[in-house]
């Protein structure tokens, strides 16, 4: 068993800033689990394009409201305080935030707790994944 403290996050490799949010990465794939768990914070007022190709991911809101556009059908799915995304189809999207957003983030596969978005807005997978 474990215990990681944010406090001793904040300022390291896994303290990553991508411009629109920030993020904290408390499990990575060096810890095992077979998942990882991001606390991130995404600014009102900014849209940022995601497409995880290579990841699941669940987002557990935990403050403030937005909304996320998935591409292929144009649907938007309004987003709040105490509810749960899943991109279950590695679903191409844009999320809208209209205040300042906290949420918990879950990816499968785990992240390195390194990545920031590449220009189609996914994490690349690690080499040792891709053999």
């Amino acid at each position: 068993m474990k215990v990681v403290k944010l406090e001793e996050i904040i300022g390291t490799e896994r303290d990553v800033d991508g411009g629109n949010w920030t993020s904290q990465r408390i499990v990575v794939e060096k810890d095992g689990m077979g998942y990882s768990v991001h606390d991130t914070q995404i600014k009102a007022g900014t849209e940022t394009h995601l497409w995880y190709k290579y990841h699941l991911e669940s987002v557990y809101i935990i403050e403030g409201e937005g909304e996320v556009e998935t591409v292929k059908d144009g649907k938007v799915w309004p987003v709040k305080k105490f509810e749960c995304y899943v991109l279950d189809e590695n679903d191409e999207h844009y999320l809208r935030a209209k205040t300042d957003m906290r949420m918990v983030c879950v990816f499968n596969p785990a992240t390195t707790g390194k990545e920031i978005h590449d220009e189609d807005g996914a994490y690349q997978l690690p080499e040792h994944m891709l053999k």
